[in-house]
């Protein structure tokens, strides 16, 4: 890239503003943790004069790692956004965590962006979830760069690197994935015979950016390096050719014609906003005392140059709350509003702040609005369709929150006092509402038992609750009828430590994680007679009451038949009402482990009343215990749900996931190859017993490359020896 020269910083604590769409750039920053996102988004507000000094990961004093439980474990946990300016363009720097557990922070961040930058350590490469996320942003013409980092690290081979990133990103044409800069080192060998990075060799401006004298100057390679830089700079031009929509371009290069930079570069900034080029840049921090990092100011210049305005992306599908179809609305500031609620989050002072994606129209402060939603139901989310009155807008820097007048179209703004609205909840205007077609979410799989640790955590736990599940979409909360337990299905450990951090931290409620129960149930595995006699006398009215029953068990969904059989009057029909109320209240008890029981049928067949003493809670306290005796009499069968599971992985762990769900009592149903080629879906029905864990397991087993979804199938018998262990522990309890 021209190297743009001249830059006029927004001041610190100043949000940057754009009067149209054209001056908006909305980033996101995408790689596994540890990568260096959150570094270089430091290294990026440093350069830009967002900052002062640059901040550090270890230390706790990264501007976008704001949080104290990202303090605590030195990596980020959250969507956060950095507004920079840069060259007259407002750039939405967005950084997202790396780590599985949080996709959900980065799928939202991918929502709210029009450009991703993929950051790839040069001493780490890249793993399966990277190259798959990649895919993903291929398959919507999302554009892509890449920056490779810590090449000040020992043992960093930028070159090797781009060769594994051309290997990993470049499809069948890797030569859409090339260097626009070479690493220039210099200086005393470092511990591992190298001299450090100090600077850069631009390929296409053959100028270098030297970083060596403690500030970035610029002057003429020297001819050493030009064999290096002329066999990169064919090699890219060439590459840029190849995508240029020029045709004539690559017939007068073959020609010798020596084509100009500017033509060059503007053939490369059209490649990579369409999403046909992706640039390797390198990247390293700042070191102490310096304003720029290496490559952060070659960064800007193609993120403010190349990448697109939000108005060359196309808005999501929009239609009326009821499902009608609306045409998309345009990136136009003057046309009907349309918003997205990307991230909700809680402050004790502000209260609720809404992470806001503006994609039309213009959001002003004190605005009424019209709030829509999808609901997610069943994850315990509510269903939205209310009209609110927007409070105060605001650019947030981390913590900071700076004001701001207006959110025009293509903007990510801060909304203040939205009461209602939750994460994924569209903004339109009152007289022409509009629901946003939703963002794919993952499912959360991993279930956390939790009780409350006090009475009085108690009074606060579901209003606690309630503000989670509205700030995070990828958390279910379950009441489970069966078990009677509180299960907060998470997408992994990380992610269920975080919430509960924030429960005790952020609304003062404290829980205690319990074990988690399978829903188990009981049935008769062969008929089978009781008698239940429950006689009491201890002066004045007494207790009489004598049932007989048959038990026989029903096919499987057959659930409870009550049959009245008696003759002549045996049990009075005042009181045939009561056995059946007896009976249910014992089945949902259960008899062998305490669980539900199921696929029963129970016929009354005979009885005996008193006149006096007989009464409807005695008929119900007999009915039990004849249910009781039968029970004794019969095989009781212990049922386990068990659930179709469906796991897409690369076809390199097809093999390991099979042995695993085998070890697991799974049936594999099918292995079936996903198109283009390269996964398989193995689909196998599995008791939930043994997948509770499946979430952390799978990922452990598949380098996070592997996905599951899981459907309740049935309830079928559990194996002898588990059953009975499962009887045994139930009675010590």
């Amino acid at each position: 890239m021209a190297d743009k020269g001249t830059h006029q910083p927004t001041a610190p604590g100043t949000a940057p503003t754009a009067d149209r769409p054209a001056r908006l750039r909305n980033v996101v920053l995408v790689g596994h943790s540890g990568a260096g996102k959150t570094t270089l988004a430091e290294s990026l507000a440093l350069a830009a004069g967002a900052v002062t000094r640059a901040g550090r990961v270890q230390d706790g004093t990264t501007v976008s790692d704001y949080d104290e439980i990202e303090h605590r474990q030195q990596r980020s946990v959250q969507l956060s956004l950095l507004p920079l300016e840069w060259g007259g363009v407002k750039i939405n720097l967005l950084d997202t965590p790396g780590y599985a557990d949080f996709t959900g922070e980065l799928r939202a961040g991918l929502r709210a962006a029009d450009a991703a930058l993929f950051v790839v350590s040069a001493t780490d490469g890249v793993d399966g979830a990277t190259r798959l996320l990649w895919d993903e942003c291929a398959a919507v013409a999302m554009p892509r760069a890449v920056v490779v980092t810590r090449l000040d690290a020992a043992r960093a081979d930028f070159e090797a690197m781009v060769e594994v990133c051309r290997d990993a990103f470049g499809g069948d044409n890797p030569e859409t994935v090339l260097p626009l800069y070479l690493p220039l080192r210099g200086g005393d060998p470092g511990p591992d015979g190298e001299p450090p990075v100090c600077g850069l060799v631009g390929l296409l401006t053959e100028r270098i950016f030297d970083h060596s004298g403690g500030s970035r100057t610029e002057r003429e390679p020297d001819p050493g390096l030009r064999p290096a830089l002329e066999a990169a700079r064919g090699r890219l031009i060439e590459g840029i050719i190849a995508e240029s929509e020029d045709e004539t371009l690559m017939d007068r290069y073959l020609g010798g014609e020596v084509l100009d930079v500017k033509t060059l570069v503007e053939d490369l900034e059209r490649a990579v906003a369409r999403g046909s080029f992706h640039p390797v840049l390198a990247a390293a921090a700042p070191a102490d005392g310096a304003r720029h990092g290496i490559g952060t100011v070659e960064l800007l210049d193609l993120i403010a140059s190349a990448f697109p305005s939000p108005e060359e992306r196309p808005v999501p599908p929009v239609t009326t709350p009821d499902g009608a179809a609306r045409p998309a609305p345009a990136c136009d500031p003057e046309g009907p509003l349309a918003a997205e609620v990307v991230k909700t989050s809680g402050d004790p002072y502000v209260g609720r702040l809404s992470l806001v994606r503006v994609f039309s129209g213009t959001l002003r402060p004190d605005a009424a609005v019209h709030v829509s939603g999808h609901g997610l139901a069943d994850r315990g989310h509510q269903d939205h369709d209310v009209d609110e009155r927007i409070g105060a807008l605001s650019a947030p820097f981390g913590k900071q929150q700076l004001p701001i007048p207006k959110g025009i179209a293509g903007d990510v703004v801060c909304v203040a006092r939205l009461a209602r609205a939750e994460t994924g909840d569209t903004l339109s205007a009152k007289d022409q509402p509009l629901l946003m077609a939703p963002w794919e979410m993952p499912d959360p799989l991993l279930p956390i038992a939790v009780e409350a640790h006090s009475k009085a955590d108690e009074d606060k736990l579901s209003q606690g609750l309630a503000r989670l599940v509205a700030e995070d979409p990828t958390l279910r909360l379950e009441q489970n009828q069966d078990t009677r337990q509180l299960v907060l299905w998470c997408l992994g450990e990380a992610h269920a430590d975080v919430l509960l951090e924030r429960l005790r931290t952020r609304y003062g409620v404290r829980v205690d994680p319990v074990p988690y129960r399978v829903p188990l149930r009981e049935t008769f595995g062969s008929a089978a007679t009781g008698r239940g006699r429950h006689v009491k006398q201890s002066g004045g009215h007494g207790q009489f009451a004598i049932c007989e029953i048959e038990v026989e068990p029903l096919p499987v969904g057959g659930g409870f038949e009550f049959v009245d059989r008696v003759v002549g009057g045996a049990v009075p029909r005042q009181f045939v009402p009561s056995v059946e109320k007896g009976l249910r209240a014992q089945l949902a008890k259960g008899l062998a482990a305490g669980c539900p029981m199921v696929d029963v049928r129970v016929t009354l067949v005979d009885g005996k009343a008193h006149s006096v003493d007989s009464s409807d809670a005695a008929f119900q306290t007999a009915a039990a215990l004849a249910l009781r005796e039968a029970a004794a009499q019969a095989v009781i069968h212990l049922l386990e749900p068990v659930s179709e599971v469906r796991v897409l992985v690369p076809d390199d762990y097809v093999g390991a996931v099979l042995s695993d769900l085998s070890a697991r009592r799974g049936r594999v149903l099918g292995t079936e190859p996903v198109p283009p080629g390269g996964r398989s879906v193995v689909r196998a029905e599995v008791p939930e017993l043994e997948i509770s864990r499946y979430a952390v397991d799978l990922r452990s087993l598949s380098h996070g490359t592997g996905r599951f979804s899981r459907t309740y199938a049935r309830h079928e018998p559990m194996p002898p020896q588990l059953a009975a262990r499962t009887r045994e522990q139930a009675g010590q309890h």
